[in-house]
Order: structure tokens, then C-alpha cells, then sequence
């Protein structure tokens, strides 16, 4: 299992199938998902539109290999992707997790420079409290400190950390630092406006288009990681669109299927595309993962985007954003309680630290609510078609149980 200590973890809890925004339990239960399973189930469980064209997708071909050959539901989507996304991000390179679109956009980086003569930029900045990933590159762009991976130190690939350039001196830091060593600078990571895993920390727009100008004032390429806040969370399509920027290269997972079955995208610009144009095959983008493009998926992720389309996710979202203000708004007098604070379909209680987590965990459970805290953090990031009464029951589970939490260290 994820992220627990198998020796001491309580029991998994038993999921038979899920329907809208509930998990329903073999014992009979059924909980409101507070989470969308990481982000990713934008439209719900089960919607009947993405289930129809993953069934007709299936039995004409759940898979083939995309070295060589291509398909409709790849070519489709990356079409659709083009066309929403900001400025000119119409290069669509296809794998299958979140981490391994970061490493894409690291290599794409890298060889970008190489391609172009430029061998010295080896390194990346990214910021305090991010999280990219899982795998051994994107960890080395997580918080060296502070984050998960820690502890592993000197074993991967070594990379800058600096401030997000929030104010005066913060932006000054950032902008000599880039100074100082363009020469050495692949790119810069971040995730817009919403650092997720390293503890739900959010910054402006301003911020977000500080770094953007400074990266092309200095020419080092800019790269969004928008696997979280992707596809309508923060209450744009992407996040990066509330700065008004185009990043040189842009990462999408989570929500792109709408949680139905994995699939990610490296998304580069003309610029970054035109590097790699060439007749020397020594220049060409040497990934390609298994499953990438898998036409299932590909299938999944078009439906998704036909709903964005179709049905009014953005309004849901700022409905969900004045629901989450109004229901989180009594956690902020209560003892623990650091911040309380609401981006898009995100809500975040900050605590001093977390402690009792199994728990914690569980008084959501027996409350109808599948919450799960972590770091400093008690969160809620639903589905975007929780119902008004849905999420009330979520946010006064949290007031209540936060209440009762903050009383058991007494």
C-alpha cells in the first residue's frame, strides 16, 4: 500500500464500487469522497458518458503500441488539448503517470539546450514545499528538506531549491540566482498557484507570472506542473491561465481521464518542438513508454473533455469555492488551528501539527466522509459535481471532527 508502514498501518479499507462521489464499502457503508481519489475524479464515479466511450473504445482496441503506428483517440486528444490550452503548448507527448510526465518534461529540457549546442545546462530550480513526483528524477525536484523524499539525499540527481518569490526580497533572490547561473539552468519548476503534496500552499497569480518573466528574461525555459491543478481545481481550465502565461512546458495528469484510468501529457511549445526538428535522429525524444497514448485511456480523456464542454464545471467550481469559504470559515477559531484558506474546489485547514492521524482518519469514516489528512493538513479537493448537501456534509465533518481532534492532545 501507498505511503504507510505495512507493519503498523491499519487495515485498507474495503472499496466494492463507486457511483458518483460515493465509495461504497463491502460492509454496506458508503462515504462521500472529500479527495476525487487524488485529485483525479473531476466528473465523479462512473459517469455514464466516459463509461460509454471507454466501452465502445474497448471493443474496437483497448491497446497498441504507439512506435510506428498511431490511432484516432490519440490524434484526438492531442488536438483538443492544442486548442485549449494557452498560447502555442500544441506538442502533446503522451505517457501514463503524473511522475513520468515530469521526467519527459526533464528530459525534453535538457535535450532541448543539447540540440541546440548547449550541453552545460544540467540543472533545475524548483521551490520550497514542491512536490513533482515519485520517481527518481522528479524526486530530486521535490523540497530537499521538508519533503517525503528527504532522506534520500546525495542518491539523486542535485537541483536548487529556492524561495517562491513571494515578495520583494524572494523575487530578487530568484532573479540573481537565475542570473548567476543561466549558463548551468535547464528550467524552472512549479506548480501554479497550488503546491499540493508539500503541504497545500498556494501563492498569487502575480507571484506565478513573476517567475514566468524572469524565466524569459533570463532564458531558461519554464515548466508548469499542472497534475493537480489541472482541468478546472483552481476555477480556470489551468491554472497557469489566472497569470496570463505560457510556460515553455506544461505536465497534465490526474483529472485528465477524469480518474478513470491513467494517462499523462508533456505539453511543449512551437519553440521547444522546433529543437528537436531535425534530420539527425541523434535529436529525437528518446522515450516512449509502453502504454504510452494507450487509445483506452485516450478514449476516457476525450469523453472528460466533451463534459467540460458541455456541462458548467467552472461555475460548479465557484459554487464550491463560496461552500468551501462559508463551511471551513468555524475551523479558524479553533485550538491547532494555523490557517484556513480556499483556492478554486480546494479547501485546506491548516494545523500546528498532526498527530492521531489513524485516528483522525477513522472519525471521518464514521462520519460518512473519506478524508484523509496528511502533513499539517486537513483538505478537501471533492469532485466538481459534489452536490450542495454533499459537500456541507463534508465541511461540517471537518469543523466537527477538528474540533474533537484538537481536544484529544489535552
Amino acid at each position: 500500500m501507498p505511503y504507510c508502514q505495512m507493519k503498523t498501518a491499519p487495515t485498507p479499507i474495503a472499496v466494492t464500487h463507486t457511483e458518483g462521489v460515493y465509495l461504497h464499502l463491502a460492509d454496506g457503508r458508503r462515504l462521500i469522497d472529500g479527495l476525487a481519489s487524488w485529485w483525479s475524479a473531476c466528473h465523479g464515479y462512473n459517469h455514464p458518458h466516459i463509461r460509454a466511450a471507454m466501452h465502445r473504445q474497448i471493443d474496437a482496441m483497448s491497446h497498441v503500441m504507439f512506435g510506428g503506428v498511431n490511432h484516432e483517440p490519440a490524434s484526438n486528444l492531442a488536438r483538443r488539448l492544442a486548442a485549449i490550452l494557452p498560447g502555442d503548448l500544441d506538442r502533446v507527448f503522451f505517457s501514463d503517470s503524473g511522475s513520468v510526465a515530469v521526467e519527459v518534461a526533464m528530459k525534453m529540457a535538457l535535450q532541448y539546450y543539447r540540440n541546440r549546442g548547449d550541453r552545460g545546462r544540467t540543472r533545475f530550480v524548483s521551490f520550497a514545499n514542491a512536490y513533482h513526483g515519485d520517481t527518481t528524477g522528479a524526486m530530486s525536484l521535490c523540497d530537499p528538506d521538508r519533503s517525503m523524499h528527504a532522506a534520500f539525499g546525495a542518491a539523486l540527481l542535485q537541483q536548487t531549491s529556492l524561495p517562491l518569490p513571494n515578495d520583494a526580497a524572494a523575487l530578487e533572490r530568484f532573479d540573481d540566482h537565475l542570473s548567476r547561473h543561466r549558463s548551468e539552468l535547464a528550467g524552472v519548476f512549479v506548480e501554479p498557484l497550488v503546491q499540493g503534496a508539500g503541504g497545500m500552499r498556494f501563492h498569487s497569480p502575480q507571484t506565478l507570472a513573476a517567475i514566468s518573466e524572469a524565466c524569459a528574461r533570463h532564458g531558461v525555459l519554464l515548466i508548469a506542473d499542472e497534475l493537480a491543478t489541472g482541468f478546472g481545481r483552481t476555477g480556470t481550465m489551468f491554472a497557469v491561465e489566472q497569470a496570463q502565461i505560457v510556460p515553455d512546458i506544461l505536465c497534465l495528469g490526474k483529472a485528465l481521464t477524469a480518474g478513470a484510468v491513467g494517462l499523462a501529457a508533456t505539453v511543449a511549445t512551437e519553440r521547444v518542438f522546433r529543437a528537436f526538428w531535425s534530420d539527425d535522429p541523434g535529436s529525437a525524444l528518446m522515450h516512449g513508454p509502453t502504454f504510452m497514448a494507450n487509445p483506452l485511456a485516450c478514449a476516457a480523456a476525450g469523453a472528460s473533455l466533451d463534459l467540460f464542454e458541455r456541462e458548467p464545471r467552472l461555475e460548479q467550481v465557484a459554487k464550491i469555492e463560496r461552500e468551501l469559504r462559508r463551511g471551513l470559515e468555524p475551523c479558524r477559531h479553533l485550538p491547532r488551528v494555523v490557517d484556513v484558506r480556499v483556492k478554486g474546489a480546494i479547501g485546506v485547514v491548516q494545523v500546528d501539527s498532526l498527530d492521531h492521524v489513524d485516528r483522525l482518519r477513522q472519525a471521518f469514516v464514521d462520519r460518512g466522509v473519506w478524508i484523509r489528512p496528511f502533513g499539517d493538513c486537513i483538505y478537501l479537493t471533492p469532485p466538481l459535481v459534489v452536490a450542495p448537501d454533499q459537500l456541507r456534509q463534508l465541511t461540517e465533518a471537518i469543523v466537527a471532527v477538528t474540533e474533537q481532534w484538537a481536544a484529544w492532545s489535552v
